[in-house]
């Protein structure tokens, strides 16, 4: 079997293993990625891989397939059977700063720091090595070795080291070797494979976790099953083609020594098809819907819902659109995008929006606002016409000088509020809706704030009162309720909106667990004329919750960004 071909295997929306194979019989590597482009995008920008021209779920890493699959995830590699990969740079010092310079915003690469602060360690008698993560939880060694430049080496770990690399020696062929004299290892076509005695015994399953599993190419799949079967070796899956795959080609998979799934595939294997379409939200096959009724006879709104499914819609239509919604692939890729650039590279277990979590789909939508029906806002008056907004302009607009002190920070820092209109981010994307004869309350999670909204006439009081989140009334129009917000006073707002906003916003149940949310800005201080938007929220109140918004961890943060502006006064008086 000494002519095998080495494939990794990465599960879980996490990293695409650029090649293990320098030969054209090498077959894949599988790496979970909740979008395939955005898998083959992050590589092919940063691991020097080049996308496939005639599939958009592979990328050719240094002469290796690359594929990307989305499916659930548990968590990184880091600690389990398969630790981390390993590519090898011409200049790994060069390769480390130019990572560094990206950062974690937008792209998602994150390093690992040593004690000192650096993020290089020099091995003697090895190579100089650090280590990053990809936006997925994968663990990525980067070395200097100019004698196998690429996908440099897989590494395990075990709870008995010499017993590991026996098994994949007598079962896959591997080549026994010495890396520099230092490590023993397993060689497959060039490809190291190496491995650590794990801290605590036996390491973690890599079942649904970043690097999902290993595989190995053979001719005959059935033929090699018969060997393996002589050798006591365990089948997870016997040898079949896979659903959806796109040749005849078979894929068997492995019980590996500790807790590593191993794939083996047949010569021609080119992975399956995967329908991205079940995760796009849709109200097509909804049709006619009648909201459940409170025992006092009210729709019924109570639960949890999250509205993560609509991450990364862009809030206006983009004027070069020229079709009225996206494919499933590229929402999900759009979904994921969204993700990667507002997490600061957050581990994708952490995150609300992680496809494959919870219920929530993701969004053909092309734009929230829907009228004007051209998806753009409209005009603004001549005296808002020079003044720049953006998406962020709730934030309050960052100031030119150094804050002198809690005042000038902008109420999302304060900790006060998020402003009104609850569009959604990256994470704490919970709303929670409880009602009451009269009255519907309406938590959000991000920075715990609950309105209790009136659904019954009453008499107009504290009409001069003006408040961050205005003056609510609601009722009840069929199906939907109504809530229509005035006096607001000026500290907050939406994409620059003033305290002249009267706010109208439209909850209609569309389904079981859809709720669709329609909100209607009229500022005639800012807008030649009103504008509405819309997104729709996804019922989950059997796992979401809504924990704790800690703001400022230990409340820290204000008294840290307010020496640190003191700190660049006296810097800059001197």
């Amino acid at each position: 079997m000494n002519r095998n071909r080495v494939a990794i295997a990465l599960a879980t929306a996490t990293l695409v293993t650029p090649g293990l194979a320098l030969a054209a019989d090498y077959h894949h590597v599988h790496i979970t990625s909740a979008s395939p482009a955005q898998g083959v995008a992050w590589y092919t920008e940063h691991m020097g891989c080049e996308p496939l021209t005639d599939r958009s779920d592979a990328a050719d890493c240094y002469g290796v397939e690359v594929v990307f699959v989305p499916q659930p995830t548990q968590g990184g590699s880091q600690g389990t059977g398969v630790d981390h990969i390993g590519f090898s740079f011409q200049d790994v010092t060069a390769k480390m700063a130019e990572l560094e310079g990206v950062g974690v915003r937008g792209s998602g690469v994150r390093l690992q720091r040593n004690a000192d602060g650096s993020t290089l360690r020099d091995v003697p008698g090895l190579f100089k090595l650090g280590i990053i993560f990809d936006p997925w939880g994968t663990r990525i060694e980067l070395v200097e070795d100019p004698d196998t430049l690429g996908f440099h080496h897989v590494h395990l770990m075990a709870s008995d080291p010499a017993a590991t690399l026996a098994w994949y020696r007598d079962v896959m062929g591997g080549e026994p070797g010495s890396l520099k004299g230092q490590l023993d290892g397993l060689r497959f076509d060039g490809i190291w494979f190496l491995v650590s005695a794990h801290p605590e015994g036996a390491p973690g399953t890599t079942r649904e976790r970043a690097i999902d599993h290993v595989g190995f190419v053979v001719d005959d799949i059935d033929q090699a099953a018969a060997t393996f079967r002589e050798q006591g070796v365990t089948f997870e899956q016997e040898p079949a083609v896979p659903e959806g795959g796109r040749t005849a080609a078979k894929r068997a998979f492995l019980a590996g020594p500790d807790n590593v799934r191993v794939a083996v595939v047949e010569t021609g294997f080119a992975g399956a098809d995967v329908d991205l379409g079940a995760a796009i939200l849709t109200t097509e096959a909804l049709g006619q819907y009648d909201a459940p009724r409170t025992p006092w006879g009210e729709p019924d709104f109570q639960g949890i819902w999250t509205n993560s499914s609509a991450a990364g819609i862009p809030f206006e239509r983009d004027e070069a659109a020229d079709t009225e919604e996206l494919t499933a692939e590229e929402a999900v890729a759009r979904h994921e995008g969204r993700l990667l650039g507002g997490i600061w590279g957050y581990e994708r277990e952490w995150r609300d929006t992680t496809l494959g979590y919870g219920r929530q789909g993701v969004s053909t939508q092309l734009a929230m606002v829907i009228d004007p029906p051209n998806g753009r806002l409209p005009a603004r008056t001549a005296r808002q016409a020079t003044r720049a907004v953006t998406a962020g302009d709730e934030r309050a607009p960052r100031e030119a000088s150094t804050p002198g002190g809690p005042e000038d920070l902008s109420t999302w820092v304060r900790c006060i509020t998020r402003g009104l209109i609850p569009t959604p981010g990256g994470y704490n994307n919970g709303l929670q809706i409880v009602q009451g004869p009269g009255y519907v309350a309406i938590t959000r999670e991000m920075v715990h704030e609950t309105r209790i909204v009136p659904t019954s006439p009453e008499p107009a009081i504290g009409s001069d009162i003006r408040s961050y989140l205005g003056d609510s009334h609601g009722r009840w129009e069929g199906d939907t309720l109504v809530v229509e917000s005035t006096n607001f006073n000026g500290g907050t707002g939406f994409q620059g909106s003033s305290e002249n906003m009267t706010l109208v916003e439209r909850y209609t149940r569309v389904g079981p667990g859809m709720l669709e949310y329609q909100f209607t800005v009229d500022d005639p201080t800012v807008w030649t004329q009103p504008w509405t938007a819309m997104f729709r929220w996804d019922l989950d109140d059997t796992q979401y919750e809504l924990v704790e918004y800690a703001c400022h961890e230990g409340n820290y943060g204000m008294t840290n960004i307010l020496s640190g502006a003191r700190s660049r006064d006296a810097e800059a008086a001197k």
